[in-house]
C-alpha cells in the first residue's frame, strides 16, 4: 500500500480532514459577526442549559479546558459571557450569558442558517443528516 492509498485508508485522516473543509465553511460564515465557530458552540451550549461549569463545557465541546478558556476569553471580554459563583455552590464558577451575548446569538443564528444551507447545498441534504446523525453516534 503506498502513503497516499494509507492515508486514503485512514479514518483519523478522512474525519480530520472533512472536519477542517467543514469548520472552515462555518468560521468564514461566522466570522461575518466575529465569532468563531467554537464561541458560537459555546454561546449556544450557555444559552440551551442557562449556566454552564468548565466541566459541562468541557464534556459537551470535547475540548480541553485550556481550549475552552481561550475560546471563553473574548466572549468574557466582550461581555457576551459572565463567568461567576455558581448559585448553590460558590467554589464553582458557572457561565451565564448576558443580554448582549443574548443578542450576539440571535445576530449569528441567521448566519449559522447560511452555513447550514451551504452545506447542504454542497453535499446534499441528506448526506448532511446522515452524517451529522453518524458523528453523533461516535460522538453522543
Amino acid at each position: 500500500m503506498t502513503a497516499s492509498e494509507r492515508l486514503i485508508a485512514c479514518n483519523c485522516f478522512a474525519s480530520r480532514k472533512a472536519a477542517r473543509l467543514i469548520t472552515k465553511m462555518y468560521e468564514d460564515h461566522l466570522s461575518r459577526v466575529d465569532l468563531t465557530s467554537t464561541q458560537f458552540s459555546i454561546l449556544v451550549y450557555v444559552d440551551e442549559v442557562e449556566a454552564a461549569s468548565m466541566k459541562d463545557l468541557v464534556e459537551a465541546l470535547v475540548m480541553e479546558r485550556t481550549s475552552v478558556i481561550r475560546a471563553l476569553q473574548p466572549l468574557e471580554r466582550d461581555g457576551l459571557v459572565a463567568i461567576g459563583p455558581h448559585e448553590e455552590d460558590a467554589r464553582r464558577n458557572v457561565v451565564r450569558l448576558t443580554e448582549a451575548g443574548r443578542a450576539k446569538l440571535a445576530e449569528a443564528m441567521p448566519v449559522w442558517q447560511t452555513a447550514q444551507a451551504e452545506f447542504e447545498s454542497k453535499f446534499g441534504a441528506g448526506l448532511a443528516e446522515e452524517l451529522r446523525q453518524s458523528l453523533l453516534t461516535l460522538a453522543p
